[in-house]
C-alpha cells in the first residue's frame, strides 16, 4: 500500500478513476485533470476532501497538462474519448485526444521526471472483431480504414505503441492496462450494462444494437481496480500491458439482457435495432498473465455486480 505519494490522474472525474481515488485519498494527495464532459467525481463521497485537488484542463494542451504533473510521483492516464456513438459522431476528436492527448501526457511526465508510474489506458478492441481468450502477446488488428469502430481502437493501439517507446527509450515506468467492458456504479455514459439496468428498473425497452449475438466478458469496477492498484505498485508490472478483465463473467449481450430483466425482475421488453457499426463479435481475455504476475482475479460475478450496480443506481 504506497503511502505520501502524489498521484496524478487524468480523465480523473471518470467512473474507474473515482474508485481509485477512493482507494488512495486517505494516504496520498490526489491530483485530478479534467474537462469534466463526464463527471462520477462531484457527486462522489470524496469531492471535497482535504487531499483532493481538481484541475479543469483538456489533455490537448501539453502546457496546462505539464504545469498541472508538477510534483507528481504517479500519473493514471485515463482520459480519453469512448462509446461508439461518441466516436461516430467525432471521429476527429476522439484520434486527437486518444492520440496526441497520451502523447502529451507522456511528454508531460517525461519533463516532470515521473519516478514511480504511468499508467496508460488502452483498450481490449485491439485485438479485432474476433476476441477469445486473447493474451497480451497476441497479434493486434487495426481494421479497415474510415470504419467507425476502429477509428477508437487505432488511436488506442498508436497510444500504447508509444507509452511503450517512451519505456524503451527513456525508460519512464510505463505500464499499458486493456479493460475488457468495465462495469458498475458511477458509470456514465454508454455502457450496454448501466444503459439496461437503468431502462429495467424503470419497466422501460432495452434497445439492443444488432441481434444480441455479441459475446462480452463483464468485469466488475472493483475488480478492474483492484487489478489496477497491482499495477500501480507492482515492479513486475513496469514495461508491461496487461488484459483486465472477469473471464467467467461471460455472456450474449441478448442474454445480459435477459439477465438485468431476470435479477431485477423487471417488465422490460427486448427489442433489436441495426447495428450501429462494424461490430465485435466476441472479446474475451485471456488472464493468465495477470494472475501469474499480478497474483489477480476477479471475485465478482455477473449477477452479483449487476445488483450492485443497480442498488447504487437507486440512490440516485
Amino acid at each position: 500500500m504506497i503511502k505520501n505519494k502524489t498521484i496524478f490522474i487524468t480523465g480523473g472525474a471518470g467512473f474507474i478513476a473515482n474508485t481509485l481515488i477512493k482507494h488512495y485519498i486517505k494516504d496520498n494527495k490526489i491530483v485530478v485533470y479534467d474537462n469534466f464532459h463526464r463527471d462520477t467525481l462531484s457527486s462522489s463521497e470524496v469531492s471535497g476532501h482535504q487531499n483532493l485537488s481538481i484541475i479543469k484542463g483538456d489533455v490537448l494542451d501539453l502546457a496546462s497538462l505539464t504545469a498541472a504533473m508538477k510534483g507528481a510521483d504517479i500519473v493514471i492516464h485515463a482520459a480519453g474519448i469512448a462509446g461508439i456513438d461518441t466516436v461516430i459522431k467525432s471521429p476527429v476528436r476522439t484520434m486527437q485526444v486518444n492520440m496526441i492527448g497520451t502523447a502529451n501526457a507522456l511528454e508531460a511526465a517525461m519533463i516532470n521526471g515521473i519516478k514511480d508510474r504511468f499508467i496508460d489506458f488502452s483498450t481490449s478492441e485491439v485485438f479485432g472483431s474476433m476476441a477469445f481468450k486473447s493474451s497480451e502477446s497476441d497479434q493486434t488488428v487495426s481494421g479497415s480504414a474510415g470504419e467507425a469502430r476502429w477509428t477508437y481502437a487505432v488511436s488506442k493501439l498508436a497510444g500504447e505503441h508509444l507509452a511503450h517507446a517512451y519505456f524503451k527509450q527513456y525508460k519512464l515506468p510505463v505500464v499499458t492496462v486493456r479493460p475488457f467492458n468495465v462495469y458498475g456504479p458511477g458509470q456514465t455514459g454508454e455502457g450496454a450494462i448501466q444503459i439496461f439496468i437503468k431502462k429495467a428498473l424503470k419497466n422501460e425497452d432495452i434497445h439492443i444494437d444488432g441481434d444480441g449475438s455479441q459475446i462480452r466478458a463483464w468485469c466488475f469496477v472493483d475488480d478492474f481496480v483492484d487489478c489496477l492498484i497491482r499495477c500501480v505498485e507492482s515492479p513486475k508490472a513496469i514495461g508491461e500491458s496487461f488484459n483486465i478483465g472477469n473471464a467467467r463473467a461471460v455472456i450474449t449481450i441478448l442474454g445480459l439482457a435477459q439477465l438485468v430483466c431476470r435479477v431485477l425482475k423487471s417488465d422490460s421488453k427486448i427489442l433489436f435495432d441495426p447495428p450501429l457499426s462494424a461490430d465485435i463479435a466476441i472479446r474475451i481475455p485471456s488472464v493468465q498473465k495477470t494472475l501469474e504476475v499480478l497474483d489477480f482475479k476477479a471475485k465478482v460475478d455477473l449477477e452479483e455486480g449487476v445488483l450492485r450496480t443497480a442498488d447504487w443506481m437507486n440512490t440516485l
